[in-house]
């Protein structure tokens, strides 16, 4: 009985570990428990500081067209726990170096009845959880169809979330706060208006989601390395507060098409009583591959200039011409055709922005609307596919290249593939082989519009494919990328450094839109900037857009200040000075900071952040002892309590602060700015007034 009873006991015990893994993070702080629950379904939870904030959740992945799918008879027939510590320097980025330290548990599971295999493989760093679904090499399973991924994020409570609509096709929306509850109510006339796929749930959201729960724990749900694969959404069960995924169909209305060996992306949960943590984290891009590129010496930072922002406010136009029935498809016969007056990528205004970027010691000019196509594309034909070697009459390709070169001046190239992917594949050679014998280092993508071929959405696996293959030849080029209205980051820059930004997100061209939240800016750092940095085209010194075009009655919602402070809280290696040189030339003082402010740093220290209402960031710059401040403000006035121990003790140094006037508003009085110089050192603290929609920004160099 008792040589029965230790059998019994060993036999328990086995089956318990079989059933249930634990994994501690390096420091303890997090604690994630993977189980079978007892029909074989695979489940984890994860509890940071001893307090659950995801509950049991369900893994797993339904299939198309398999009697059985990957959801639950499953047994562990092995696991394995290892460690990893190593620390890596970035191309570019916020600091000169990351650590990537994190627990591994990789789970192999195995199917009864099929005989099929899956390895669940988790990491938890001391920030959050990653864990990815992979698919080994075995007789049973090779290929097949994902109709759904079941991955679950249980929440423990009614959080309060930032959240925009899950949609297939675009991300340009401004942010809701609401707790999860609402998500349903407050959706459903939005989502009826606006959202572009019907059939997607109007519980829906996109990531990255950010919440908050009651007692003040920062949760974030994302994903990492996103490759052949579709992107994820969000649909949340809100009687059980239970998100799932809800990935992105194609055509056919399949999630993803899967070849053994393979693996999903990563999802992602950052988890932090600490806002200031969320904003620091670099779990997304540990959880990347190291640079595939050897040679990254020809990888850059960039600050540039442009000819855009008068063509998103109305003042000129993209297109040579609007006499369409002159240029037809196919025919590039301009010699009757009328110029419309208002181009503006012509010989002179290009000249114009190059002086001005030469003159302020920016690196480049982007110029949009160089290119035939576009008097076809607005209005005429949706099915219009660009040309990306020929310009237009006014554009002198050449010479413009050569001025530019003669003031230390790159032009930034300009694709808009309409959306036309395949047209744009069949091109790719010859466009970024034309852009190198011209001098081009960098190419701006666009893919407004629907994607042809018909049927496929912005986010499934086919484009997501698209939008790698680009990042991946445009590498064999040495070409930086810069893609608008392609797929929300997932931290892939680490691997490919020359993505060096992208749009993905309501970026300040909806300012000529008709506006954005003025707490817009205070969000995004906390949801789009986690996957990798943004485009976001600050700058803009004059709100009232109707004085670049009467018919516009756009108001920029942001400070002069606000705008300032968005080089450093919008982290990006490529910054934009979005406004026009006239209305720079208007504020010459506060626009030093913009000629002032670096695009590449060694260190980061967030100082205050809270979601949807205020964050202030210093950021050391690269190879200098120089730093920079920046304060982006929400809807209500406050004062901002910073001190500056993150400088170099013993050191002085001279800060030039640009803050809002006393009187200043986003929306009534935006202009009214004030700029002092005092000395500081690391014991100095300071007060700062923030306006309603406002900031401050502050350059900090060291006094020789």
């Amino acid at each position: 009985m008792k040589n029965l009873f230790f059998a019994s006991l060993i036999l328990f015990a086995f089956s318990s570990i079989a059933k249930a893994q634990q994994l501690k993070s390096p420091e303890g702080k997090f604690v994630m428990e993977f189980s079978l629950q007892n029909d074989g379904t695979p489940t984890y939870n994860l509890k940071y500081k001893n307090k659950e904030v995801v509950k049991t959740s369900k893994l797993g992945l339904e299939l198309k067209d398999d009697k059985k799918s990957l959801l639950n008879d499953f047994t562990v027939v092995d696991t394995k726990t290892t460690t990893f510590d190593e620390t890596w320097k970035p191309v570019w980025g916020e600091v000169d170096n990351i650590r990537n330290h994190y627990n591994e548990l990789a789970v192999t599971l195995n199917q009864k009845g099929t005989d099929r295999q899956i390895v669940i493989r988790f990491r938890l760093f001391d920030d959050g959880l990653g864990f990815r679904y992979e698919f080994p090499t075995q007789k049973n399973l090779t290929y097949f169809v994902i109709k759904e991924e079941r991955t679950q994020f249980a929440m423990a409570g009614d959080h309060t979330a930032f959240w925009i609509p899950g949609d297939y096709d675009t991300q340009e929306y401004d942010y809701t706060k609401s707790k999860l509850s609402e998500i349903r109510g407050l959706s459903e006339k939005a989502y009826t208006a606006n959202v572009s796929q019907k059939s997607f749930s109007p519980t829906g959201v996109q990531t990255s989601l950010m919440l908050k729960t009651n007692d003040g724990i920062y949760i974030n749900l994302h994903e990492a390395a996103l490759i052949n694969y579709s992107c994820m959404h969000l649909n949340l069960d809100d009687k059980n507060m239970i998100f799932e995924s809800w990935l992105t169909p194609d055509a056919k209305g399949d999630k993803g098409y899967i070849q053994a060996p393979g693996h999903s992306p990563w999802r992602t949960i950052m988890v932090s009583d600490d806002a200031r943590e969320i904003l620091a984290s670099k779990m997304t891009y540990n959880l990347n591959d190291p640079s595939k590129i050897d040679d990254t010496s020809w990888i850059k930072p960039v600050k540039y200039v442009g000819v855009w922002w008068e063509m998103i406010t109305g003042k000129s136009s993209w297109s040579y011409t609007n006499d369409f029935p002159t240029v037809q498809l196919g025919v590039s016969d301009f010699s009757k055709a009328k110029p419309s007056g208002t181009h503006g990528a012509n010989n002179a205004n290009v000249k114009k922005y190059i002086d001005f970027a030469a003159a302020n010691g920016f690196d480049a000019v982007l110029v949009e609307g160089w290119n035939e196509g576009w008097e076809d594309w607005f209005g005429h034909s949706k099915d219009y596919v660009f040309d990306f070697l020929t310009p237009y009459p006014d554009f002198d390709v050449k010479g413009l290249h050569e001025y530019a070169k003669s003031k230390g001046i790159k032009i930034i190239m300009h694709h808009e593939t309409s959306g036309s992917v395949r047209n744009y594949e069949r091109h790719m050679d010859k466009a970024y082989q034309f852009m190198k014998d011209n001098g081009y280092d960098a190419v701006k993508s666009g893919y407004v519009g629907d994607i042809l071929p018909r049927g496929e959405n912005h986010y499934d696996q086919w484009i997501v494919n698209h939008y790698q293959y680009a990042i991946e030849k445009a590498a064999d080029y040495k070409i930086m990328v810069n893609a608008h209205e392609a797929v929300r980051p997932t931290g892939i820059c680490r691997t490919y450094p020359n993505l060096i930004g992208n749009e993905a997100a309501r970026g300040t061209e909806y300012q000529a839109f008709g506006g954005s939240k003025p707490n817009h800016v205070t969000v995004l750092p906390f949801t789009r900037l986690i996957g990798g940095p943004m485009d976001y085209t600050p700058g803009i010194f004059e709100m009232d857009i109707s004085k670049m075009n009467p018919d516009n009655k756009s108001h920029v919602n942001s400070t002069i200040c606000n705008q300032l402070a968005l080089y450093v809280t919008m982290y990006s290696p490529l910054q934009m000075a979005a406004d026009t040189p006239e209305n720079y030339n208007r504020f010459p003082d506060a626009f030093q900071f913009i000629k002032d402010v670096a695009v590449d740093w060694s260190e980061s220290k967030y100082i205050e952040a809270e979601p949807g209402d205020f964050i202030t960031v210093a950021r050391k710059a690269k190879g200098t002892n120089n730093w920079f401040v920046g304060n982006v403000n929400g809807d209500n006035s406050r004062t901002s309590n910073i001190d500056f121990s993150f400088l170099e003790k013993g050191k002085k140094y001279t800060a030039t602060i640009y803050a809002d006037a006393k009187e200043a508003h986003y929306k009534t009085n935006p202009q009214a700015y004030t700029i002092k110089k005092i000395a500081v050192t690391n014991k100095s603290k300071l007060s700062q007034l923030s306006a309603p929609g406002g900031g401050y920004a502050i350059s900090i160099i060291e006094t020789k």
